[in-house]
């Protein structure tokens, strides 16, 4: 692989992210939260946020529709910090492994809403230390749409079959091969080390 440039997710690859965390403290069982989670507060609905809603736009539109769980649907983004479990520690070391080689120019691809992120970039030193970031709810587009990509080649002037691309989710890792990026399916760190290492990318 002739790669110049390396893009992470950041949920899922290098943030610990999971409403789980919130709602085990709200609700009494398993099973109530995992209904709250698929059928109310559902991760089609908080993309929409991801993809340039606003949280209190948002928060309203499923009031509306669901006023019986108005409580635990404000807590969504009124405690949304608590879904923030830290950072994954064996992938931000990659990060700054990569970094130390100054090889490659690093940047991360997320979708995110704009005011959440915020909030994030106060909470974890390292997002300081990419060569850009493209947050997609100020895009107004999110992955795996192939636009948000091709925005990332343009906005970062990227070639992209010089570039890797690191999400947690197959459907935008499909969305980046759509774009013409080179991919890897992130697993668990110790995994992606691995496979950057058999790639020439990670120094042993």
């Amino acid at each position: 692989m002739n790669i110049e440039n390396i893009i992470f997710d950041l949920g899922g690859v290098l943030i610990d992210w999971n409403p789980r965390y919130l709602y085990r403290k709200i609700f009494s069982s398993t099973e109530e939260m995992e209904y709250f989670l698929t059928h109310i507060a559902t991760s089609e609905w908080n993309a929409e946020q991801d993809a340039g809603r606003s949280l209190q736009e948002g928060t309203a539109w499923l009031v509306k529709r669901f006023p019986e769980y108005e409580q635990a649907i404000r807590a969504y983004y009124d405690r949304w910090e608590e879904m923030l479990a830290g950072e994954i520690k064996g992938t931000v070391d990659i990060f700054y492994q990569l970094k130390a080689q100054s090889t490659y120019r690093l940047f991360a691809l997320t979708n995110w809403s704009a005011e959440t992120f915020l909030v994030a970039k106060q909470r974890f030193g390292f997002l300081q230390d990419f060569d850009g970031i493209l947050v997609s709810g100020e895009e107004k587009i999110r992955k795996p749409f192939v636009e948000i990509y091709e925005r990332l080649i343009q906005r970062f002037q990227l070639n992209p079959s010089k570039s890797l691309f690191i999400d947690d989710v197959p459907e935008n890792i499909e969305g980046a091969r759509k774009a013409g990026l080179q991919t890897i399916l992130f697993v668990s760190p110790d995994l992606l080390a691995q496979q950057l290492k058999q790639l020439g990318i990670l120094q042993r």
